[in-house]
């Protein structure tokens, strides 16, 4: 487990090359406010949050994080193995990208994805600085998500989810990614707790979660709940019934 000082370390040196990332595409964006990624809607009795913009990429780096959502800790607990192929969905500028490719080491891949080329190009410099080899960049959609098919192990949404405006199209997308046994990891803000001061559209309770993900082909394995403010909802992708035998005549 790496220590205190290495975390640090972690979000500063994201910080230094991000950030003037940030300074720089926003002096080249003629548009006076941040861009409107999505509009807002309803979905299952939920409203979908607006997608962060990339001109609110300091956010993902904030130095709070490490307290507020203990990254190290929330990845100790999926047990990610050396060698795993694994996916960061809405990845970002690469916060968690980074930790999982040390993770899953020199023999495994971090398909890193995100709907913004902003964010990709700031993905892609940080990687840069830091000499990883294992993670591959990927510009993509929802209804796209660019992954190889039946190659990975686990897909994780870290604070994501609750922003796909095409939840269907993108889940359907990613149980098409995963091998049979893979896993979806959705880290969410809790919206059991009404102390997460969080707006309410950017927290997802388990039976949301559940109500959404289920239908669509994923079977619900546990929650962790040991995070400060968000709780870690991990579902499964069943193996096919052709893949069983279970559809075989007698």
């Amino acid at each position: 487990m790496p220590s205190p000082a290495f975390r640090r370390l972690i979000v500063l040196a994201l910080a230094l090359v991000s950030i003037p990332a940030v300074a720089q595409e926003a002096a080249t964006t003629k548009t006076k406010k941040p861009p409107r990624v999505q509009k807002t809607r309803e979905y299952k009795g939920r409203v979908i949050a607006e997608t962060m913009s990339y001109l609110g990429a300091d956010w993902l780096i904030r130095e709070s994080r490490e307290e507020e959502e203990r990254p190290e800790e929330m990845l100790d607990s999926l047990k990610i193995q050396p060698g795993d192929v694994v996916a960061d969905i809405g990845a970002g500028v690469g916060y968690t990208t980074l930790r999982l490719s040390r993770r899953v080491g020199p023999e495994g891949k971090v398909y890193a994805t995100d709907i913004q080329p902003e964010m990709i190009r700031m993905l892609k410099a940080n990687m840069k600085t830091f000499g990883v080899k294992n993670v591959v960049p990927l510009l993509a959609t929802q209804a796209d998500t660019k992954l190889p098919e039946s190659k990975l192990d686990l897909v994780i949404m870290v604070d994501v989810y609750h922003e796909c405006n095409d939840p269907e199209a993108l889940l359907q997308g990613i149980r098409k990614a995963l091998k049979p046994g893979g896993r979806l990891v959705l880290v969410e803000y809790k919206a059991e707790d009404p102390n997460v001061p969080i707006k309410p559209e950017h927290k997802m309770s388990t039976a949301q979660a559940r109500k959404e993900v289920e239908p669509q082909g994923f079977a619900f394995k546990e929650v962790l709940d040991f995070l400060p403010w968000q709780h870690i909802l991990i579902f499964e992708r069943p193996a096919d019934k052709n893949e069983t035998g279970g559809d075989k005549p007698l």
